[in-house]
């Protein structure tokens, strides 16, 4: 049986926090999957991560950064060079476009720094609410949630912080994840949409937070 991410029960706080320390105790360490070595490598990643899968981006930065993996370079490469490193990740010409007009406001306005402000990073061509919070948190160690589509759907799906947006979902799980977890909650919730609590067929059987789930534990499993 194929769960809905239609509105479930809320996930209450005890069940919150078993959750998490179950999550946790499988994977202490939770990292993202796409592949950097600086800041500025993690921020064109997420940049061009959207609508595409991580092994596609991490396929195409592998030969990408090694001939440019700074504002500079890349502005030196050219958006056609660029283009044509990028050209197997969905959307390419247009993630060229954007993350050249991101490293020219950064080498103009932030010295070819990222920057650790919310606000400079959405001001940003092509960098959304979740490519900063992914930025702030992964690069800079603050505590965001990044809601993507796997965090999205699990969050409903669960009863965690049940909301019809994304932004809503965000501040639900900035309320709801207890301190002690929330600075790679949005990890674990990746990793356990990607992998186990999937949009199609989840693989509820193998859950191992279904009790705590809201619809999880209403399933009768064969």
């Amino acid at each position: 049986m194929s769960p809905s991410t239609a509105l479930v029960p809320r996930m209450k706080p005890a069940d919150i926090a078993s959750f998490f320390a179950t999550l946790r105790a499988a994977n202490p360490q939770p990292a993202s999957e796409l592949e950097y070595t600086t800041v500025f490598e993690l921020l064109a990643a997420v940049l061009l991560s959207a609508q595409a899968t991580d092994v596609s981006v991490n396929k195409a930065t592998r030969r990408l950064f090694l001939v440019a993996n700074t504002p500079q370079q890349l502005l030196d490469l050219g958006e056609a060079k660029v283009a044509d490193h990028i050209k197997t990740i969905g959307l390419y010409r247009n993630k060229a476009k954007h993350l050249l007009q991101t490293c020219r406001i950064l080498v103009d306005q932030h010295g070819g720094q990222v920057p650790r402000s919310r606000d400079a990073l959405e001001a940003l061509p092509g960098v959304g609410r979740k490519t900063a919070n992914v930025v702030l948190n992964v690069a800079f160690g603050e505590p965001t949630n990044a809601v993507d589509t796997h965090v999205f759907r699990v969050s409903n799906r669960t009863g965690l912080a049940p909301g019809r947006t994304t932004l809503a979902v965000e501040q639900q799980l900035d309320t709801r994840v207890p301190p002690a977890y929330r600075q790679d909650a949005h990890h674990w919730l990746i990793l356990h949409g990607r992998y186990v609590c999937t949009a199609r067929s989840p693989k509820c059987g193998d859950c191992t937070v279904r009790l705590q789930c809201s619809t999880g534990r209403k399933l009768k499993l064969d």
